[in-house]
């Protein structure tokens, strides 16, 4: 009679052996460089894929049970929120502002991140490298659908939500979310991990879903929280994945320390100025305010990302290129992009509004040595048109960065009284940026840069300058999407409701 053995219990290492790199083979058929075809252009040198370690060794089956858990808790929250008319909870309907910027721009990010790693996952001889961008591109298709399953039941309710997908690829603001993202895809496999590992989980993130959705928190939107807090254990493993791979590329071959270095120096300035959107909405459009943006940068940029580049620095690599300039950008870039929005609401999903003198006494206390002395006097000026009842509105098309493309409306890193602009000649033709990171960004790949889509040229290239086929092009209803805050259907929408709630209890 067979006996029963116990099965030994596999150690961690082991199981992770077994279902990662047991998992790979070699080719035989087909040369190696004909099987992975991209891992060779980018000049990067790698002598042994082995050394790839992932230190979380997390197998598939471990992950479908984490993430299995995590799904039932988040739609178990999400559904309570909408049978509960969670939506009457935020603290002011401006707030709905922040949202609609979300789901246009960091949304369909999720998304693009999800195909790049799918991509990049495939192009990646290694096997450790393949397994784990397979669970990073699971993880990015689910961030995209939590999220937008969250705020859909905004969409029932308030305007500016129902075109989302539209508004990502048309819509001006949008299109610096979607530049980044489009500029990560058509890079080759290494330089990808860079943009989204580094720039968008380590840069962008981190300033992202931990201070904005404590603030989501702050002003009563669970949803949101949820969606956010649900994401986080997932971020914290695409940051190390990132960072993995750079000293993984730094410690196969010193030639590859320059390569590394330039793609540092270009993805820190497209995240910093992606964060544009996020400083504005940090401290613009959250009524209630954990932090300024001032406050979150000294926290997740200043202190984290300095921890970062002193642990690159045993291998050679100094902080960004961008980094003293960044630094000078900070107390200006909220207050310079909200103005922006303002003047150019006409072409806005979602509503801007002049800040309230208890908004402005907030960002005077918070940026004490440049908000009185250059943005207090405007929103003052700007304050007197709209009593006036001329309002302060700029029906010209903005100039775009060619690089970043956002509007060229930032000043010089040493004069906030002096717009910067920089240009370049390239075949003939002009090109305009916001800033030096922008136009040294341009000079380095000329050919890549020229092909961007901008929406302003395109607006009068395919609809010769017709403002209102612009908007239904992309989707958006005027006066009901985009304008004023004060008087706007979503104002008047949430305080009937908000009435009616309070009289019912």
């Amino acid at each position: 009679m067979d006996m029963k053995v116990a099965k030994k219990k596999l150690g961690l290492k082991e199981k992770y052996r077994l279902m990662t790199r047991d998992l790979g083979w070699e080719p035989t058929y087909r040369a190696k460089d004909e099987v992975f075809p991209y891992v060779n252009y980018e000049g990067i040198k790698v002598h042994d894929w082995d050394k790839w370690e992932d230190p979380f060794r997390l197998t598939m089956d471990s992950y479908w049970k984490y993430q299995a858990e995590k799904e039932r808790k988040f739609y178990a929250i999400i559904d309570a929120h909408a049978q509960n008319n969670g939506h009457l909870n935020i603290t002011d309907a401006r707030y709905l502002s922040a949202l609609k910027i979300f789901l246009q721009a960091i949304s369909p990010g999720e998304y693009a991140a999800h195909k790049g790693f799918a991509r990049v996952g495939r192009e990646f001889p290694g096997v450790g490298t393949q397994v784990a961008c397979q669970m990073q591109a699971i993880d990015e298709i689910r961030h995209a659908q939590t999220q937008i399953h969250a705020l859909s039941n905004y969409n029932k309710y308030y305007d500016g939500f129902h075109a989302f997908a539209d508004a990502r690829d048309r819509i001006w603001y949008t299109s610096v979310a979607r530049s980044f993202f489009d500029d990560a895809m058509s890079a080759g496999p290494f330089e990808f991990m860079i943009a989204i590992g580094f720039s968008f989980e380590y840069v962008l993130t981190n300033l992202l879903f931990v201070p904005f959705m404590s603030g989501a928190a702050y002003n009563g939107d669970m949803a949101t929280v949820t969606f956010g807090f649900s994401a986080q254990s997932d971020e914290a493993r695409h940051m190390t994945l990132g960072l993995e791979c750079i000293k993984f590329m730094l410690e196969q071959d010193p030639d590859n320390l320059p390569i590394v270095q330039g793609w540092l120096d270009k993805w820190f300035w497209r995240g910093f100025r992606v964060l544009g959107l996020v400083s504005t909405m940090m401290d613009y459009m959250l009524p209630k305010r954990v932090m300024s943006w001032r406050e979150a940068w000294e926290i997740y940029g200043v202190e984290n990302g300095g921890a970062l580049f002193k642990d690159l620095a045993r291998y050679g690599i100094r902080p960004p290129k961008g980094w003293d300039d960044a630094e000078k950008a900070i107390d200006h870039m909220s207050h310079q992009f909200m103005l922006g929005l303002y003047q150019w609401s006409f072409g806005t999903s979602f509503h801007s509004w002049i800040p309230s003198d208890e908004d402005m006494d907030w960002l005077s206390a918070k940026y004490p040595t440049t908000f009185d002395k250059y943005y207090r006097p405007r929103w003052d000026h700007i304050r007197k048109l709209a009593a006036a009842g001329t309002p302060f509105k700029n029906f010209g098309l903005a100039k775009l960065c060619q690089t970043c493309q956002l509007p060229v409306v930032f000043t010089e890193p040493d004069d906030a009284t002096m717009s910067c602009h920089r240009e370049t000649e390239y075949k003939g033709e002009k090109y305009h940026f916001c800033s030096d990171g922008c136009q040294h960004i341009f000079d380095n790949e000329p050919e890549k840069y020229v092909q961007a889509w901008l929406p302003m040229p395109s607006l009068f290239q395919e609809l010769n300058g017709d403002i209102g086929a612009w908007m239904n092009w992309v989707g958006l209803r005027d006066g009901e999407d985009n304008g004023d805050f004060v008087g706007s259907r979503d104002q008047r929408n949430f305080d009937q409701w908000r009435g009616m709630a309070t009289s019912n209890l």
